[in-house]
């Protein structure tokens, strides 16, 4: 952890510590925790912060720029040579050495292609098929360092082999081996707490064949939708998933970190397009382009807003001739769009996690609706006895209640609806469902408030 207001010359001290103890036995130096420094520094010097970025050993800066947001990394690659870059991402892990890679050519593809030309070629074509993936799928998020055993292998030969993987640094974050044919075919993953109390005399066939151990076969095809994969992941609780292609060969792994990242990531894309803002436009340094594109949705909800005023103008005589109804119309619409948006997000995020099937989808509806009715029958005595008070109109107090019901009615039906339709149509529920719901709430709201007032008041 860092501590607060240290000074530049302070916090690049804490770096050359903390480069200086990597070198030595028993002392952890965390990539994030420099990472965080480093941040703080840049801040307060470019200068120490381009120092900075020298000394640190190209092993452990690659693993402090996998931390790094995408901006950075653009960043330090121009401050950066391009035969340490090149040291450096063949230091990464093939999935972050792949997202590096892929983040700098967005700005600065010539840097891009001077960091492939310097590394060897196993590691470039190992970057490169990464690279060629969709981002959607599997095969994007996965490394290519793993453990595997052949079938026939003996328990106790294979886990010398890691050791000896372990002590070069080949690989990290090891929790299962991967069992494949002699074609390389995936076959099952078994956990190394369960292999090292195993018979290390045995062969893993030898393992499978007892019925009483545990393994499994879940895997993920380097073409499956990530989404998919995540699902599965936290389904059956994997710390790392297999990934084979299409002919069943093993060909990387996902592990539980970039699992969570791409949790994080999907939860922060469901909250912005929720407000309408795009989550990669938010990270661009244009304002121009991020005002554009929050602008776009501002003009739909206008258009909408305008559909509101417009119902407003059909009762402009009847607000005229009742003052009171100007003062309660925002009761009415604020509640509908409450109301519809608890059914919306409890709906969308129900979507997002698989949770609904086709099947499930009345189901859902009709537990919206009922919950709205609750609620809006509950709020109707309410709202209907204030206004009673307020004005000493009894009718009044009836009118608002019953637009009450009506609305949070609409509100529930339309809130739980309009996403499960968007999905149906493959469009981003998440991105549309607030400003065609925010259209239903306040047309109905105002509309039946009016309407209402105007048939049993006037």
């Amino acid at each position: 952890m860092i501590e607060q207001d240290l000074t530049e010359q302070e916090l690049f001290d804490s770096i050359a510590r903390d480069v200086e103890r990597y070198g030595h036995e028993n002392m952890v130096v965390y990539p994030y925790d420099l990472k965080e420094t480093l941040v703080q520094l840049r801040e307060e010097s470019e200068v120490l912060y381009r120092k900075a970025l020298t000394i640190i050993p190209n092993e452990l800066l690659a693993e402090v720029i996998s931390e790094m947001p995408g901006h950075l990394q653009e960043e330090a690659a121009e401050y950066l040579g391009a035969f340490k870059l090149a040291d450096v991402t063949s230091k990464m892990d093939t999935d972050d050495a792949a997202d590096f890679i892929q983040t700098i050519s967005e700005s600065n593809e010539t840097i891009a292609k001077n960091i492939l030309s310097n590394i060897d070629k196993e590691d470039r074509d190992l970057i490169k098929s990464l690279i060629s993936y969709d981002e959607d799928v599997a095969g994007s998020y996965m490394q290519t360092e793993l453990f595997s055993a052949n079938l026939n292998e003996n328990i106790g030969s294979s886990i010398d082999r890691l050791k000896q993987m372990k002590a070069q640094a080949e690989l990290d974050n090891v929790y299962h081996v991967f069992i494949v044919d002699k074609y390389n075919k995936f076959i099952c993953s078994i956990g190394l707490e369960e292999v090292i109390i195993m018979d290390f005399k045995k062969t893993y066939k030898d393992i499978i064949e007892d019925e009483e151990k545990e393994y499994t076969q879940i895997f993920a095809g380097h073409r499956d939708d990530i989404s998919k994969v995540v699902e599965n992941v936290s389904k059956y609780n994997l710390s790392t998933i297999p990934v084979i292609d299409e002919e069943g060969i093993l060909i990387g792994r996902i592990t539980s970190d970039d699992v969570y990242d791409i949790i994080e990531e999907q939860a922060t894309e469901q909250i912005y397009h929720m407000a309408g803002v795009n989550d990669e436009v938010e990270e661009e340094a244009d304002i121009f382009a991020v005002a554009i594109n929050r602008g776009k949705w501002l003009a739909i909800n206008l258009v909408t807003a305008v559909a509101a005023s417009v119902v407003i103008g059909l009762f402009d005589t009847t607000i005229q001739s009742l003052v009171s109804l100007a003062i309660l119309m925002p009761i009415v619409a604020s509640m509908g769009g409450n109301a519809g948006t608890q059914s919306l997000t409890v709906t969308v995020r129900q979507l997002a996690l698989g949770s609904i099937s086709e099947g499930d989808a009345k189901d859902t509806i009709i537990k919206e609706v009922v919950l709205s009715l609750l609620n809006g029958l509950i709020f109707a005595l309410v709202i209907g006895l204030l206004a009673y008070l307020w004005f000493d109109m009894p009718l009044l107090g009836v009118v608002i209640a019953l637009s009450t019901v009506i609305n949070l009615l609409f509100a529930g039906f339309f809130g739980s609806i309009i996403p499960l339709v968007l999905e149906k149509l493959d469009i981003d529920p998440a991105v549309a469902s607030t400003v065609l719901l925010t259209t239903v709430t306040d047309v109905v709201g105002f509309f039946s408030f009016l309407a209402l007032a105007k048939w049993m008041i006037l």
